[in-house]
């Protein structure tokens, strides 16, 4: 292709023309940085990146962060330094030949280009190798968007050659300014129909955009298409027209990725802090988003035994028997175990003691490998292991006061260490006064 061509097969943002029959959240896209809403921590004047931009020097990049923060438009952006082409891909349609075909109009070109591969984490391991000797070459300077944590998805070689920006979902305040933008611009946005938001109705959009950008002005223009083909121009957005507009809401979250261990550990962190009504919350979150209910019930045989232990041990058989009822019921009505086991483990008394115990155990057992078992609690199913002296001094509790017998039973390289060190709370406080006695016992 000769050069001329590929100088004009990708146009800056800015000298885009716009489809008047694009969404209205294309059509909405910010043309330069002043135009930009939310994340001024990161892209707003006096930045390293702003200045980054307008020196022309900027490396290779990943920009994660939730759908409809402004990845993409970042890296519109991005393209508007100096002397600065860019080379847009989509990580779902395009493979090595297409990376390849990108790389070689680059070499051909007199300017930087900027790769963007959107959904960059959807690229395989081979099609990322393809990119890495170019990326260190310098012949293109590599701008990846995705979703999803980089440190899973994007192989360490590529990631240690990129910095990782993070963009946060937008906050109410600037999907805000992003709606009242679009109603007043009479250009690419609302503005020639003469329709008012009412902040209700504004209100009502923001709620239901989990901080998206994308999906609150794809909400807003349903929405006013809606009114539109009932009441014809000059109406207001009621929040009626909103909800019908908006359906059934989608929750952010995903079965395998890493807002799946986000909402599983803010829930496991809310029972163990005994707050029910966190806890309870997110175990809404997850039936909601359609997340497995026996992955959740085996989380809190987990927590049950983990966390709570000895202190409560009534939790663990409430823990297997809310499990098997999930078994039994499924959903919907399988919730409601979950919701019983959920509030009472967040209320239970808690104490970590036995897993902490296992966890010494597993150190001393690092520490000082398999030491000899103690010829008193050896087996002896043959006469020659009895001559040995397997088994001997062995005595049997239940024919002692109490059921009590003073051996030591620890190997004695390990002296009188304790590892269980029960707490002083529920069930295990008496626990701890038995094996209190039990242990002077043993060391006199």
């Amino acid at each position: 292709m000769p050069e001329e061509e590929t100088m004009d097969l990708f146009p800056s943002h800015a000298e885009r023309k716009l489809d008047p029959h694009a969404p209205l959240a294309d059509r909405m896209r910010p043309r330069d940085f002043t135009e930009m809403i939310g994340q001024e921590s990161l892209a707003g004047e006096g930045t390293a990146l702003r200045s980054m931009v307008d020196s022309g020097e900027i490396p290779s990049l990943i920009l994660w962060g939730p759908p409809g923060c402004g990845k993409t438009t970042l890296a519109w952006l991005l393209a508007e330094a100096p002397d600065t082409r860019m080379e847009p891909l989509s990580a779902v349609l395009a493979g090595v030949k297409e990376i390849r075909e990108a790389v070689d109009r680059a070499r051909r070109a007199q300017q930087r280009t900027l790769l963007f591969i959107d959904e960059i984490h959807r690229l395989n391991r081979a099609q990322q190798d393809v990119l890495l000797p170019h990326v260190e070459a310098g012949t293109v300077t590599l701008v990846g968007a995705t979703t999803e944590n980089p440190s899973f998805s994007v192989n360490a070689p590529l990631l240690s050659r990129c910095r990782v920006l993070t963009l946060k979902p937008l906050e109410a305040a600037a999907l805000e300014n992003v709606l009242q933008r679009a109603m007043t611009d009479c250009e690419f946005g609302l503005g020639q129909h003469g329709l008012t938001l009412p902040d209700e109705s504004r209100r009502a959009i923001v709620d239901s955009s989990d901080g998206d950008a994308r999906r609150a002005l794809g909400l807003l223009e349903a929405a006013a298409a809606l009114q539109l083909r009932t009441s014809g121009p000059g109406g207001t957005l009621a929040p009626e027209t909103i909800r019908e507009a908006s359906g059934t809401r989608v929750l952010l979250y995903d079965r395998d990725r890493e807002e799946h261990y986000n909402v599983i550990s803010a829930f496991i962190k809310s029972l163990r802090a005994s707050d029910p009504d966190a806890a309870l919350y997110y175990l809404a979150r997850m039936i909601e988003a359609g997340e497995e209910p026996l992955f959740i019930a085996r989380r809190l045989l987990i927590f049950a035994s983990e966390d709570v232990g000895n202190a409560d041990p009534w939790a663990l058989s409430l823990a297997m028997s809310t499990h098997q009822a999930v078994e039994r019921l499924g959903l919907p009505e399988g919730r409601i175990p979950l919701a019983q086991a959920t509030s009472y483990l967040a209320c239970a008394i808690k104490s970590n003691a036995a897993y902490a115990a296992l966890g010494r155990a597993e150190d001393a057992l690092k520490r000082g490998g398999s030491l000899p078992i103690p010829m008193h609690l050896r087996n002896a199913p043959t006469h020659l292991m009895k001559d040995l002296g397997y088994g001997k001094g062995y005595v049997y509790p239940h024919d002692q006061p109490d059921h009590f017998s003073e051996e030591r039973n620890l190997p004695p390289e390990l002296g009188e260490t304790e590892f269980y060190q029960p707490d002083d709370r529920g069930a295990e406080a008496a626990i701890q006064a038995r094996l209190k006695h039990w242990r002077q016992q043993r060391k006199k």
